[in-house]
């Protein structure tokens, strides 16, 4: 049974969403760049998977005032664009629509409830990644799980959703232990990844470079310190050799805060290293590397603008 779903953000992910879940469901891409709406409209999007090469076919659009609502309205904006662009397509919310995140980082559900109710709020974690090629295409460097939960309420009613995504090559479980493993995703994201942007290399230097996996281990080490301290109970040596096993799956990957650094386009660390030091100033734990890859990152960010 197919279902009309929205995603806010034609970038790497929503368009890799977008092109597979429209195999099987009415999707619409909406984006501010008129230009890469009009590219998707006329030729689709091209998705390049380990040297096979597939089409898809989603509609795309700048302006949603025209669309009704949606049974699932999906977020793959930045952190930073969330909330003006909830507040662009809030039409697209109905009674029964579920606001869903899969966006980097944590603590997107606070905007999300702003308009939806927390029983209509999906938070979420995947394990694919994807950057846009030079040309426009979506370079999917690696898949996995994705896992989906409600903030409130009981998840059974989320299954409609992951059947959905599954019948379209998005294998979705629904979970109710959605925040861990949005924490397993972090720790990925606020050490090997954030550290392809400052270094401008591949996932794959991360596991081959002793310097930077011993840069990548300090910070994963302190994340680790931070979820322990809100109540989880992760082990450092389990979440090193899983980083590990993941930098070997998706070595010649990019990050997308390695392209947005190549870009010059701001990125998203305040919702990745920024969200390890903030709930570390919380519950009192230091994490002095996080809050040097912060500020280095915004330098770097700065530097670009300046060129």
């Amino acid at each position: 049974m197919s279902i009309k779903i929205a995603i806010l953000g034609a970038g790497a992910m929503g368009s890799l969403f977008g092109g597979f879940l429209s195999q099987k469901n009415h999707v619409w891409l909406i984006d501010t760049n008129q230009e890469r709406v009009n590219k998707i409209n006329e030729a689709g999007v091209t998705v390049l998977t380990q040297g096979r090469t597939e089409v898809f076919h989603p509609q795309a659009v700048c302006d949603s005032s025209g669309l009704e609502p949606v049974d699932v309205l999906l977020v793959f904006v930045k952190a930073i664009h969330s909330r003006a662009a909830l507040s662009a397509n809030k039409h697209l919310i109905g009674e029964h629509t579920f606001v869903m995140t899969l966006q980097n980082g944590a603590g997107h559900e606070v905007v999300l409830s702003e308009f939806a109710p927390p029983e209509r709020v999906i938070i979420g974690t995947t394990e694919h990644n994807s950057s846009l090629t030079p040309e426009g295409a979506v370079h999917h460097g690696g898949g996995g799980k994705t896992y989906i939960g409600l903030l409130k309420g009981e998840n059974e009613r989320l299954q409609q959703v992951a059947d959905s995504f599954s019948a379209c090559g998005i294998e979705t479980l629904v979970a109710d232990n959605v925040p861990e493993r949005i924490w397993r995703k972090l720790f990925v994201n606020a050490s090997a990844s954030v550290l392809t942007g400052v270094l401008g290399v591949k996932l794959g230097y991360i596991l081959d470079n002793a310097h930077a996996w011993q840069v990548a281990r300090r910070l994963i080490e302190e994340a680790v310190a931070v979820a322990n301290a809100e109540g989880m109970q992760f082990a450092v040596e389990e979440i090193a050799g899983d980083v590990q096993d993941l930098l070997r799956r998706v070595y010649h990957g990019y990050t997308s805060i390695y392209a947005d650094l190549q870009a010059g386009r701001l990125t998203e660390v305040d919702t990745i290293n920024g969200t390890v030091v903030r709930k570390a100033k919380e519950l009192g734990v230091p994490v002095p590397t996080h809050e040097v890859i912060v500020h280095l990152v915004h330098a770097l960010e700065g530097k670009r603008e300046q060129q």
